[in-house]
């Protein structure tokens, strides 16, 4: 079982087909996305893409801007759920939570999108993730897109993938 969380979650355990850390350090957090108070529920690889929309920005030009994420949720190579636009994410039993950005931290290299930490902003459903408060992006790999924007209203999408952990 290696999903690349073993830097920040020392040790996990594997229940009922769910990745719990089972002691998340927070000395090994970036302090801008670390959550106190908080216990982890779950942790979920995700392997999608970030996709992206030329517009135009300040002084007119135009720019890539983030439209939405596309994404698998995944435990052991067997998807349990999606994240897209909100930024919201989706288990399988139904229960949906919805976010907004807290903070960042910068990923590995500038290829990769930032680490965030996120606030639900809405619940539904009543399974896994409806008592969850706060959502962290780590571990994050790919989705920047580099290049120039040539061709107001192009999209393009930038592979990426990223654990996602979700507390209260």
């Amino acid at each position: 079982m290696s999903i690349g969380l073993k830097k920040y979650l020392p040790a996990a355990a594997l229940v009922g087909g769910l990745l719990f850390p089972a002691v998340l350090t927070m000395a090994q957090m970036p302090p801008a996305i670390t959550v106190r108070g908080e216990k982890a529920v779950a942790t979920f690889h995700a392997e999608g893409a970030q996709v992206y929309e030329c517009k135009r920005g300040s002084g007119n030009k135009l720019i890539w801007q983030l439209r939405e994420p596309v994404a698998a949720l995944m435990v052991q190579g067997s998807t349990i759920g999606l994240h897209y636009v909100g930024p919201s994410w989706q288990h399988i039993d139904g229960s949906a939570v919805q976010a907004k950005l807290v903070s960042a931290a910068p990923g590995a290299t500038f290829n990769d999108v930032p680490w965030l930490k996120l606030e639900v902003t809405e619940q539904r459903g009543a399974g896994l993730l409806s008592q969850v408060k706060t959502v962290q992006r780590i571990n994050t790999k790919g989705g920047v897109l580099q290049g120039a924007c040539e061709s107001e209203g192009a999209f393009r999408s930038v592979p990426y993938s990223a654990d996602y952990v979700f507390l209260h």
